[in-house]
C-alpha cells in the first residue's frame, strides 16, 4: 500500500470545500470564468490594501545582514512586541511579547497549541456547523474532535457544552466571527461559557482552555463588536491570521496570543515555541512577520463585503431561501429547500454555481456560499438561484 490507511481514510473524508474548488476549475477552463458562479473557497477576492505594497516596497530596500535568515522559534522580538501592544488595546488585557508566537497562519497556530496541549485521547469540544479541517488538526495530534449543536440561529448551547465536557475534555474551541454560518458569539454567551469551563475544571481537577479561532474578527458588519475573547477567559489562546482582514492568505502568517493571567503562562509560552518548531514550521515566515509588524490595525475595504453580503441576503430571500442574515466573515449558510444538502448543491451546479453543503461543516440541511467574490458574480448568480429552488419545489 503506497499510503497510509490513515491518511487513505482522511483522502476519502476529504474537505467538499476542496472538491467545490476543483470542480470550479474545471467548469472555467470549460465555459469561461464569467459564466461560473464560484461560491466555493474563502479565498479572498479583494488585493491586499495599498498599505501593504508600500511596506513590502520599503522593506525590500531595506535588507540589512542576516534579515532573511533564522530568529526565535517564537519570531522576531519586535514583531512580537508590535502584536502585543496592538492585541493589548483589542483585547483589553497586558500582554507583551512572551505572550506572542508567530505562527503560519491560523491553521499552524491551532496545530502548535493542540501539540502543547493535548495527550492523545484528549478531547476538544466543538460548537457545530464547524471548520472541517479541525478534524484533521486534532488527529495529527491525537486529539479526539467533540462536536455539540447549536441553536437554530447557531447561538451556542451551554446545555450541550456542559454535557459535553467530560475527563478526557482538555479544550473548547470557537470560532466567532464563524465559518460556515458568520455567527459572532456576544459577550453574555462567552461569560457564561467562562463560567461553565472555570466550573468544569473544578469538578473535574484538569484546566479546560478556551481556544479562539480568530481569522475573521476584523470582518463585522452593522456595528457588531467581537468581545475580547482574553479578557474574558483568563485562560485561553487566540490563534489568528492575517489571511482574510489583509488578503494574505497565500503568505501563511498569523499568531498565537496567550492570556498573561494563565497558570504556568511562562512553561505555556516555552511549549508553544517548542511545538511550532518541531512540527516543521520552525518560525513563521521572516519576511511576512515584518511586513505585518507594520501593519497593525490595517484591514481590506469591507464595504466591498458587506456590500456582496447585503445583495446576495436579499436576493436568496427574496428568491424564497431561509437563510440567517451573518453578522461577520464572508459566509452565507442557508437552509437547503430539501433535506439533503449534498443534492441540492447539484442542483445548484446545473446552474454553474458551486457552493459545498452543509454537512461537510457538520451542519446538514445547509449549504455554505463563500462571497468572497467579485459583485459580478453575485449579481449574475442570482437568477440560477432562483431556478433551482423552483424546480425543487416543483
Amino acid at each position: 500500500m503506497p499510503v497510509s490507511q490513515r491518511v487513505r481514510t482522511a483522502l476519502e473524508r476529504a474537505s467538499w470545500i476542496r472538491k467545490m474548488f476543483e470542480e470550479g476549475a474545471r467548469l472555467k477552463k470549460e465555459l469561461g470564468p464569467e459564466n461560473v458562479y464560484d461560491f466555493s473557497l474563502g479565498n479572498p477576492n479583494l488585493d491586499p490594501p495599498d498599505r501593504f505594497r508600500q511596506v513590502l516596497q520599503e522593506l525590500a530596500q531595506d535588507d540589512p545582514p542576516g534579515c532573511h535568515g533564522y530568529m526565535p522559534n517564537a519570531g522576531f522580538p519586535e514583531v512580537r512586541e508590535a502584536v502585543a501592544a496592538y492585541v493589548s488595546k483589542e483585547q483589553g488585557v497586558g500582554l507583551t511579547a512572551d505572550h506572542i508566537v508567530m505562527t503560519v497562519g491560523a491553521g499552524g497556530a491551532l496545530n502548535t497549541v493542540f501539540r502543547a496541549i493535548l495527550d492523545p485521547g484528549d478531547e476538544v469540544v466543538v460548537p457545530r456547523p464547524y471548520f472541517v479541517e479541525y478534524n484533521f488538526y486534532l488527529d495529527n495530534h491525537g486529539g479526539v474532535l467533540k462536536t455539540v449543536p447549536t441553536t437554530e440561529a447557531f447561538d451556542l448551547r451551554l446545555d450541550a457544552l456542559d454535557q459535553a465536557i467530560g475527563p478526557r475534555t482538555r479544550a473548547v474551541l470557537i470560532n466567532s466571527p464563524n465559518n460556515p454560518t458568520g455567527k459572532v458569539y456576544d459577550r453574555a454567551s462567552l461569560e457564561a461559557l467562562r463560567n461553565l469551563l472555570d466550573r468544569k475544571s473544578a469538578e473535574l481537577g484538569r484546566r479546560i482552555y478556551l481556544i479562539s479561532d480568530e481569522p475573521y474578527r476584523k470582518i463585522v458588519y452593522d456595528g457588531v463588536e467581537v468581545p475580547p475573547v482574553l479578557e474574558i477567559f483568563p485562560h485561553a489562546f487566540v490563534c489568528t491570521s492575517y489571511s482574510k482582514d489583509l488578503s494574505l492568505p497565500g503568505e501563511r502568517i498569523g499568531y498565537i496570543a496567550v492570556s498573561p493571567r494563565m497558570d504556568d503562562v511562562a512553561l505555556v509560552t516555552g511549549a508553544l515555541t517548542f511545538t511550532n518548531r518541531i512540527l516543521g514550521y520552525v518560525n513563521a515566515p521572516a519576511l511576512a512577520q515584518r511586513v505585518v509588524a507594520r501593519l497593525q490595525g490595517v484591514t481590506v475595504d469591507l464595504e466591498f463585503y458587506r456590500r456582496n453580503r447585503d445583495t446576495l441576503y436579499q436576493g436568496l430571500v427574496e428568491a424564497g431561501y431561509d437563510c440567517p442574515k451573518p453578522e461577520g466573515a464572508f459566509y452565507l449558510f442557508p437552509r437547503s429547500p430539501i433535506e439533503d444538502d449534498v443534492a441540492f448543491v447539484r442542483e445548484l451546479q446545473k446552474e454553474n454555481i458551486l457552493a459545498v453543503p452543509g454537512s461537510g461543516f457538520g451542519g446538514p440541511g445547509h449549504f455554505r456560499l463563500a462571497y468572497c467574490c467579485s459583485y459580478e458574480t453575485v449579481e449574475r448568480s442570482l437568477p440560477g438561484f432562483r431556478r433551482a429552488l423552483e424546480r425543487v419545489r416543483g
